[in-house]
């Protein structure tokens, strides 16, 4: 008998297992329907030793000293700042769009002041703001949304920004300083070891037992337990329990 059935072996669930079992000593069955734990966040170390990002590469930062610390119990921190450059019309320029990135283009020596105003002279403001390219092209204007964004969100998600909500490219910043990192919160750093490793210590735990390649749906049949914590799509979730 198990106290809780956690389902989803990625941050949510290694953490709800972790706190469960070692701080409340509750008894916790955390399954996945992967073959490893860690979620999206899952990398392996190849045969040259390099160290893999399975499902693109994850980056991790946050403004919370409290999780920093929580997560610094399992894993040592490589720092990272992610900076990024595109290849706009022939010229190596920093993306996020910032003071570089316009001055570079263009050949202009705008100030951080100027800057804003010209993106306020080049934006069409959408209302109501729905959808990726909304958001873009009523921060930057049309010219700059198609140099850098257009292609880039088709290619990351095989969609055109007209077809995607507004909070996805509303997570990309657009800057009027030189600040060139793609995050800028007061930690930022890649586990040592990787995440996977990190995930291992964090279920390394005498009342955690792992149950990858399986699907919740069969294990609530099979496995005796008081509650159920689920931390998988949302979609699959209440499908399965509303019919």
């Amino acid at each position: 008998m198990f106290d809780y059935l956690v389902v989803g072996a990625g941050f949510a669930g290694a953490t709800i297992a972790e706190r469960l079992a070692a701080h409340a000593n509750k008894r916790v069955l955390i399954c996945d329907k992967r073959p490893h734990i860690g979620g999206n966040a899952y990398d392996y170390y190849d045969e040259h030793g390099v160290l893999i990002h399975k499902y693109g590469p994850h980056i991790f930062h946050t403004n919370s000293a409290e999780v920093f610390r929580y997560l610094s119990r399992f894993t040592d921190w490589r720092p990272y700042q992610h900076r990024v450059r595109a290849s706009v019309d022939g010229q190596i320029v920093p993306i996020p769009i910032n003071l570089d990135t316009v001055n570079q283009l263009y050949g202009t020596r705008f100030t951080s002041l100027e800057l804003e105003a010209y993106f306020q002279s080049v934006a069409e403001p959408r209302s109501p703001v729905k959808t990726s390219e909304d958001v873009i092209v009523g921060r930057v204007g049309r010219e700059l949304y198609e140099k850098f964004f257009r292609n880039y969100t088709r290619k990351q998600w095989g969609m055109d920004p007209s077809e995607l909500d507004a909070s996805v490219t509303a997570r990309v910043p657009v800057r009027t300083n030189r600040d060139d990192r793609y995050f800028t919160d007061t930690y930022q750093s890649m586990p040592r070891l990787g995440y996977t490793r990190m995930f291992e210590r964090m279920l390394d735990h005498p009342n955690i037992h792992v149950l990858l390649n399986s699907d919740y749906r069969d294990v609530r049949t099979l496995v005796p337990f008081k509650q159920l914590i689920y931390t998988g799509p949302v979609d699959e979730y209440f499908d399965f329990t509303y019919g």
